[in-house]
């Protein structure tokens, strides 16, 4: 068979020879196929550098984020006291900006940029969203000047690591375009770190994502994206212009501000009201730690003992035992750190056996009860597991304290 009979024959069967006759693919869309402004709608501001996308919502203050509204019911006292600067407390709520950033990367440094930056504060009787976006690095000089008119008047930056991440990264890039930043000068409100404090014993994470299930109830849709895939979806899009994954980072973001927001109004309510609105035991253990820290300790002592009307992990109720049973003493209620004392010597915990000896023999001059109480802390040194090391320090520590409760009886006796 001849080599034109066989293509007459590919032919007969629809088959084409050579690319002329072929539809081009469009497997890679064109960047007017499907622009940011097609997939989430928003509208371009103008800025003295351009236009800058931004996308706004307006939501009611007591609009609820899972357990809690986005507007504080409480005062902020207590948490103005945790973050050590009494303007938190005295700011009203319009002066309260909540911000976090979506980036290119999390290693920070002139290399890194916020490709989307989420911004909410109040205004009147509303929550005010807006998400500036960059579609391309050149955008940037418009976008952080967008954000700071949207920033004027605030005087409070409520961020989720912001302290260490979003502002430093936000700073660079301000002092990389030569203009002033927005947030020099505002008073940080870093949840992350109140996070750890309030969590740490009953939480395997203090994420953001983790706390928003896991403490105010909310399940997030599957547009969601992860974290960890965001920086890389973005540099695909800036490769074909395809902003159609760009619209569950905007979902991702603005449910980040909602949380921040949220999160901010219950915490608010359990440092003012502890006592009311913390139930978890491990919760209320940690708090009576923050009120120990501040200095209430009337508060820390009515948690303390909260917490110990409930279940608590052996190890746990042994320290908050030790804490309280401190907190007495140096509030001087000795009968009620030897009544703790007691319990913890009756659980065979060694310091309390030093305590009780060091009570009776100084503040009660009762030489036999501190000889009684020492001679049971050297007997339950030898029924406890620990390393000779250990063992070997106790026991120099009681029977020094022995023999000097034993030469004082001698004394009294003569």
């Amino acid at each position: 068979m001849d080599e034109q009979s066989l293509a007459d024959r590919l032919k007969a069967l629809g088959v084409r020879l050579g690319a002329h006759d072929l539809t081009p693919s469009r497997s890679v869309p064109s960047k007017l196929d499907y622009p940011i402004e097609s997939v989430v709608p928003g509208e371009f501001w103008p800025t003295t550098a351009g236009p800058i996308y931004v996308v706004e919502e307006s939501y009611p203050a007591d609009f609820q984020q899972g357990t809690d509204a986005l507007r504080p019911r409480s005062s902020l006292w207590n948490l103005a006291s945790w973050a050590q600067n009494r303007q938190v407390g005295d700011l009203p709520h319009d002066q309260f900006a909540f911000l976090d950033t979506e980036t290119t990367g999390l290693a920070g440094g002139t290399g890194t940029y916020a490709f989307l930056v989420g911004a909410g504060r109040f205004e009147r009787d509303d929550f005010r969203l807006a998400q500036f976006f960059m579609r391309d690095p050149t955008d940037e000089p418009a976008l952080l000047e967008a954000l700071s008119r949207f920033l004027n008047g605030c005087r409070a930056l409520v961020t989720f690591n912001g302290k260490a991440f979003d502002v430093p990264l936000l700073n660079t890039r301000y002092t990389l375009n030569g203009v002033p930043s927005s947030l020099i000068g505002m008073t940080q409100v870093d949840l992350l770190l109140l996070a750890r404090r309030l969590w740490r014993r009953r939480l395997p994470s203090r994420s953001l994502g983790y706390l928003e299930t896991h403490i105010l109830g909310i399940t997030r849709t599957g547009e969601d994206v992860p974290g960890w895939y965001i920086p890389q979806l973005y540099f695909q899009y800036l490769q074909s212009g395809d902003a159609r994954p760009m619209r569950g980072i905007f979902y991702h973001n603005a449910m980040d501000i909602l949380t921040l927001s949220a999160l901010l109004n219950l915490m608010g309510r359990w440092l003012e009201e502890p006592l009311e609105h913390i139930e978890e035991a491990l919760d209320i253990v940690s708090a009576a730690g923050l009120f120990e820290n501040l200095g209430q300790r009337e508060l820390a002592c009515s948690l303390y003992r909260r917490s110990l009307e409930v279940d608590l992990p052996a190890d746990v109720s042994a320290h908050t035992v030790q804490r309280l049973a401190l907190l007495h003493k140096k509030m001087g209620q000795m009968d009620s750190a030897v009544e703790l004392w007691r319990r913890a010597a009756g659980e065979r915990h060694l310091y309390a056996f030093v305590e009780l000896a060091k009570y009776y023999e100084h503040q009660c001059r009762d030489y036999a009860r501190a000889e009684r109480w020492t001679s049971d802390g050297l007997a339950v040194i030898e029924r406890l597991d620990m390393s000779r090391y250990e063992r070997r320090e106790w026991r120099i520590q009681l029977q020094h304290r022995l023999n000097r409760v034993r030469r004082k009886m001698e004394r009294a006796r003569s």
